[in-house]
């Protein structure tokens, strides 16, 4: 599906191109969905933003503000690594270990880049060329990419930055038509674009990550909510968009020592630890139910059995080991405020989610929930889940702050 240069030429009319896609939290399932349980991913309102500007110098430019990156490359640099990466791409197929640590190194990695700017790099060139492979096009553009999502803390920061390269490199390749149109302040792409997009960017995801399940780029290009279970991942048919509060521990942790101390209690104790998970499974499929069910009836009910949910899964997920005492502090401080929270991702720290309901919570509650928090050294956001995914924006039409990020560098 590639579009006609007459489209490609009038896509570019406006001068940039502006997209963004949202970051993810797991509402229930974390860890059971190792095991073979289900989880419920949903989109966060947390956005990573692309501007995309074409050049005339021949240059391709990649800014990265919220990591201090600024990087630029002539077109004829790239065409070498184009020509030797176009025999190394076949369809389906991960990026190997040596392509990614070429990209590495060819970004700048022996001139004292970061280890995570190094990275981003690396996953851009690695769309940029697989892009500019298939369709035959290599646009010199310069990207700017802003975020308001924070990096490492279990968000899908990374997927949300895949997503964005894709949609902008796949329309100004003219694979995909750019959706704004004209007077509009947002628009999305269709489903069949949106699965091109969606494949592209879990190439990223697997520059940065080798070998990620591919459930954060989906939720980040489709938005709502997706249910995963045993790899099969499947869009909920109906998402409420639910308030929520979003509290940062800022607790490091390791996801992959998190999943390996359960993987063992699980071998040593599976009486035990087997229950447990079912009962997370449950808990999963239960507000599934729940969901679906409040986009026709948003009752007080319903978001009372969502907040029982929550306080049990936040007590499971301290059986099978994967709390923390900041994340129990989170806990203890909005349900001084008649809030209910659980730990959402790996665990071990990182982040967890509140409920706000949106009636019969005084908003006092909130503002003395987030300066309580905030008093902890914790960092908060109220934002609201189930959002849409990836979308084309009229820069005039966005919050100030992100058009001041935008336009700053």
């Amino acid at each position: 599906m590639v579009i006609q240069t007459e489209h490609r030429e009038a896509m570019w009319k406006e001068g940039s191109l502006v997209l963004s896609a949202p970051g993810k939290v797991i509402l229930h399932g974390e860890h059971a969905v190792v095991h073979g349980k289900v989880a419920l991913a949903t989109a966060l309102d947390l956005r990573t933003f692309l501007q995309m500007t074409p050049r005339q110098d021949g240059r391709i430019s990649l800014q990265l503000p919220n990591l201090g990156s600024k990087l630029s490359w002539g077109a004829a640099e790239l065409q070498p690594l184009l020509a030797a990466f176009s025999a190394e791409l076949p369809e389906g197929q991960p990026p190997s270990v040596e392509q990614v640590e070429k990209l590495k190194e060819f970004a700048g990695d022996d001139n004292g880049h970061k280890a995570i700017q190094s990275v981003a790099a690396a996953a851009f060139l690695y769309l940029y060329l697989s892009a500019a492979s298939k369709y035959g096009v290599l646009p010199t553009v310069d990207i700017l990419v802003w975020s308001e999502l924070p990096t490492g803390a279990g968000l899908g920061s990374s997927a949300a930055y895949s997503v964005c390269l894709a949609g902008a490199l796949l329309s100004g390749c003219g694979a995909v038509r750019y959706p704004l149109q004209e007077g509009q302040e947002a628009a999305r792409w269709t489903k069949e674009e949106l699965d091109v997009i969606n494949r592209l960017a879990f190439r990223g995801e697997q520059v940065i990550h080798g070998n990620p399940s591919g459930v954060d780029n989906a939720v980040s290009t489709w938005g709502g909510a997706l249910r995963y279970i045993s790899g099969k991942i499947s869009p909920l048919k109906s998402v409420p968009t639910l308030r929520i509060l979003l509290t940062n521990t800022k607790v490091p942790r390791s996801t992959k020592i998190l999943v390996a101390g359960v993987k063992a209690k699980l071998l040593k104790l599976p009486t035990i630890m087997e229950p447990i998970l079912a009962s997370i499974d449950a808990i999963s499929r239960e507000c599934e139910v729940i969901l679906e069910a409040m986009t026709k009836d948003p009752s007080q009910e319903h978001y009372s059995r969502l907040e029982d949910l929550v306080d049990i899964n936040q007590h499971l997920l301290n059986g099978i080991g994967v709390g923390h005492a900041m994340l129990d502090r989170v806990c203890q401080v909005t349900s001084s405020h008649g809030l209910h929270s659980k730990l959402t991702g790996a665990g071990g720290g990182g982040c967890a989610i509140t409920l706000i309901p949106p009636a019969g919570t005084a908003p006092s509650a909130v503002e003395d929930a987030i300066r309580d928090l905030t008093h902890c050294g914790f960092e908060c956001w109220e934002t609201v889940i189930g959002a849409p995914g990836i979308s084309a924006h009229a820069l005039p039409c966005l919050k100030a702050e992100v058009r001041k990020a935008l336009k700053g560098s």
